[in-house]
């Protein structure tokens, strides 16, 4: 063989080696990245269950300093959290030192503070359980079990990007009337034997009051973030018009991811798969409301997309509106973190583990079995719409790495 000849063939080798090793690596992080998936997936089927209980580990903080602690830029709250019972139990029995109208909004929410300083936005009940709520998908009043249902959802989904969320009764006679300022005790009125309350926002009337039974009224509570984490609102860009016969532009064109993919800041970092992320969350709830987002100020698109006000889910369990999952398949890209976590939760996996994880909230049960048995349905579309995807445009582009090492310390 003459030495022109030996010195290609040594040149191919050398080229199938280093492909060789670079697709054994690249095989073997995916391993271990898909390895610890499914071992976090694990940790969390194992701390579904929380249990309201008193008891802090670390006896010189309190609750509210704790939960406090656990907030930073990509997470509300870590993966192990051993005091969430006792963050959630203070919630839902700290004794209540204010109460006021809710923030600006559309819909009737009540701001409480207390004992310690902390405040929640308290959601009142408006609907039973079993009342299927009609028309467009973002029709009627916020659910508060949604609230409740949604939280733990994220747990499940390994998001953590949801403020923590427990249900509670509270005598409005009691506990809200002595503390109430003048704003909100205006609005407190009487209907029949039932204390009632219409609040101040857009949607507020004094002929549509949330009432009690009789003094004591079921809601949920949202744990306020902590003030030096003051957030940004963002327009969504798959937000809808809210006006008949006007349609948004993702609504028509075929290409409008590619359009959002130049603009800040969908155009590099995490942002716009933490939009598909939240498409998914979306979906799977029924949530077609979000037309803004919230994340921490000044972040440059770094920080999560923070799943606040899940009120608008869980309405009809029989409407499946995909629309909502528009950022999904007209993008087609997802994180693999999220698409194996979904995969593990096929089967009735997320039925069952929604149930578990709710079980010991006040308000259980707080969905009834339609919406839970939606769930699962719902799933089966996500990962039939990422298959579509897959099979147009292939897994390698289709399936997007995105993880971050996080520290709360």
């Amino acid at each position: 063989m003459k030495l022109k000849q030996r010195v290609v063939l040594l040149a191919i080798l050398l080229v199938i080696f280093i492909f060789t090793k670079v697709f054994l690596i690249d095989n073997l992080d995916t391993s271990a990245a898909n390895r610890e998936d499914q071992r976090a997936f694990h940790r969390m089927l194992a701390s579904l269950r929380v249990e309201l209980d008193p008891r802090l580990e670390h006896t010189l903080q309190s609750p509210w300093e704790i939960a406090a602690q656990w907030v930073v830029p990509r997470e509300v709250y870590p993966e192990d959290t051993p005091e969430l019972g006792a963050v959630m139990h203070a919630m839902t029995t700290k004794k209540i030192i204010k109460a006021d109208v809710g923030y600006k909004g559309t819909q009737l929410k009540a701001l409480l503070i207390l004992e310690g300083g902390q405040k929640v936005v308290f959601k009142p009940k408006r609907y039973a359980r079993d009342y299927v709520v009609e028309g467009e998908p973002y029709a009627g009043y916020d659910r508060h079990n949604a609230e409740v249902a949604a939280f733990h959802l994220d747990r499940i989904l390994g998001f953590r990007r949801a403020p923590l969320v427990v249900g509670r009764f509270v005598n409005l006679r009691t506990e809200i009337k002595p503390v109430a300022t003048e704003q909100l005790l205006g609005t407190f009125l009487t209907v029949g034997n039932n204390t009632c309350f219409y609040g101040k926002c857009y949607y507020c009337r004094e002929t549509e009051p949330a009432c009690a039974d009789g003094d004591v009224m079921e809601g949920s509570v949202t744990l306020w973030l902590p003030d030096v984490w003051p957030l940004q609102k963002h327009r969504h860009p798959w937000g809808r018009t809210y006006r008949e016969g006007k349609l948004a532009r993702w609504e028509y064109d075929e290409s409008y991811c590619d359009a959002v993919k130049k603009t800040s800041p969908y155009d590099s970092g995490p942002r716009l798969l933490d939009i598909i992320d939240t498409a998914i969350f979306d979906y799977l709830i029924g949530n077609a409301d979000r037309h803004h987002y919230e994340s921490f100020q000044d972040d440059e698109g770094a920080s999560m997309l923070i799943l606040l006000d899940n009120a608008k889910s869980f309405g009809n369990p029989a409407l499946d509106e995909r629309s909502i999952l528009a950022p999904l398949y007209q993008c087609c890209i997802i994180r693999v973190s999220t698409w194996n976590r979904l995969n593990y939760l096929k089967n009735g996996v997320l039925k069952s583990a929604l149930r578990t994880a709710m079980s010991h909230d006040p308000i259980s049960p707080v969905l009834s079995d339609p919406h839970l048995d939606a769930l699962d349905q719902r799933l089966l579309s996500i990962l039939a719409t990422v298959k579509q995807c897959t099979d147009q445009f292939g897994p390698d582009v289709v399936l997007v790495e995105d993880r971050m090492t996080l520290s709360h310390l």
